[in-house]
């Protein structure tokens, strides 16, 4: 024995005194939740959005509901002499889904009512590398067109309603008539929504949208680097006609860093030793995103050698384990030197010169090659 079917009205949730407007907007919500391109893993869904496509298409029309108030199920059964389905050539039925589809697959443009999405933004925000290291939260203020709160994005003053289109019936389209040829182009009356607003909203001036600036919380999660996108759904602009809103993109930049240079992971720093500690070794300290950290200079360290200090770069944010510091050293000759100290560096050149294939190797080398090359 067949179950017997839902009440219509019970099936969207709506009082059976309910608008046009009201049963739309119920349809509207639910096909939005069981649409099976939304969820391709429930079979169930598939029979609650058709459940809804039935009850809606038969309160939308004043013929099938009136007879579907009057007699119940068996007054729109075709096999009872009802009226039967129309499908997707219902015209109230046809306008809503256009709709639906417009809000599921974000398109920008519904071909009967011209539901645009609201424009993605772009906002650029500058942190600073400790921020971007840790995360941090901030807040951003940005100019947006958001939905109108006078008229709820209706463009109608306070009071009244967008009337139907007299040319166009609602439907968006008006058929012209070019030869043989019978050609459905958008109504120019009211531009594709099928709806005119015959009293314009004093604020948004019957756009339904109004330009204000915003101020959103943003949290940067630690390791983003440069060019990384943090995503704020539907904090972009207001859609029009209905449609969803946009999305907001932050854009990461890093602002540049007195001592650090980041690549990936690892972080790069130059660091000056005295000419004593580069000859001699020594102990010495280096900064880093956490604070000093002790580094050992083995003897005879020239300027230009690379040391790494493991677990001091960054944790990216894809990723587990953090990257290390590289400390670039360079040796830093003394400058303003008393009579005293030049006499000591002379007498300490004079010392190397007598053996300086022994003290300075690259020196040597570089001189033999230079003697090689001019004879």
């Amino acid at each position: 024995m067949a179950a017997a079917k839902k009440d219509y009205y019970e099936v969207l949730g709506v009082n059976r005194d309910a608008s046009e407007e009201e049963i739309k907007k119920a349809f509207k919500k639910l096909a939005m939740k069981f649409h099976p391109d939304r969820n391709p893993d429930n079979p169930k869904a598939e029979e609650s959005f058709k459940e809804a496509k039935e009850a809606y298409e038969i309160l939308s029309d004043d013929q099938k509901r009136a007879a579907y108030d009057q007699y119940g199920h068996a007054g729109v059964d075709p096999s009872m002499g009802g009226g039967g389905f129309g499908g997707f050539n219902s015209g109230n039925f046809s306008d809503a889904f256009g709709d639906i589809f417009g809000d599921i697959f974000g398109g920008a443009r519904n071909q009967r009512s011209n539901v645009y999405r609201g424009a993605d933004l772009r906002y650029n925000l500058e942190i600073s590398l400790e921020d971007a290291a840790k995360g941090t939260e901030t807040k951003i203020r940005i100019p947006v067109q958001t939905s109108c709160e006078t008229c709820h994005g209706s463009g109608a003053r306070p009071g009244t309603s967008p009337v139907t289109c007299t040319t166009c019936n609602g439907h968006g389209q008006v058929r012209m008539q070019q030869g043989f040829f019978s050609v459905q182009q958008t109504c120019p009356k009211c531009h594709g929504t099928g709806k005119m607003v015959k009293e314009p909203c004093p604020t948004c001036h019957g756009g339904g949208r109004v330009k204000q600036n915003k101020t959103l919380n943003v949290k940067i999660p630690a390791g983003v680097d440069e060019g990384d996108r943090i995503r704020l759904s539907g904090e972009g602009e207001a859609g029009v006609n209905g449609g969803p809103t946009g999305d907001l993109y932050v854009v990461v930049h890093l602002k540049e860093h007195p001592i650090f240079q980041r690549e990936g992971a690892n972080l790069h720093c130059e660091m000056p030793i005295s000419f004593s500690t580069a000859a001699l070794g020594g102990e010495i300290e280096v900064p880093t995103l956490d604070g000093a950290a002790k580094m050992k200079i083995p003897a005879e360290t020239q300027t230009g050698s690379v040391f790494r200090l493991r677990g001091k770069g960054i944790k990216p944010l894809r990723s587990s384990e953090h990257g290390d510091l590289m400390v670039h050293v360079v040796v830093e000759t003394p400058v303003r030197l008393t009579e005293k100290q030049k006499e000591l560096l002379r007498e300490f050149e004079s010392s190397t010169q007598a053996d300086a294939g022994k003290h300075s190797p690259k020196n040597k080398s570089w001189v033999d090659k230079a003697r090689d090359f001019f004879s």
